[in-house]
């Protein structure tokens, strides 16, 4: 059963890793066009969902939706500024 361990781990990293790709918004991948990306996932077992870790998935929030920036405090409020 030990011997199975790793050719399981990197299924299931290649899975967790072609679904997160697909799930991205197409201009929120880095550094690679999407398709690219799913194609390094899927041919290169290991290196391939290691380098969509670490250079290609999005930096901002779940599958690549921008977060609205909150304001610090009351001066980056334009609403409160706007309201004096």
């Amino acid at each position: 059963m030990l011997r199975y361990l790793p050719v399981i781990l990197s299924l299931a990293l290649t899975v967790y890793c072609v679904v997160d790709a697909i799930q991205t918004q197409d201009g929120a991948a880095r550094n690679l066009p999407k398709i690219v990306w799913l194609l390094l996932i899927l041919l290169f077992p290991i290196v391939g969902p290691a380098a969509w870790l670490i250079a290609g998935r999005p930096r901002k929030g779940p599958r690549g939706l921008p977060q609205q920036r909150r304001p610090r405090g009351p001066d980056d409020d334009p609403d409160f500024l706007k309201d004096l």
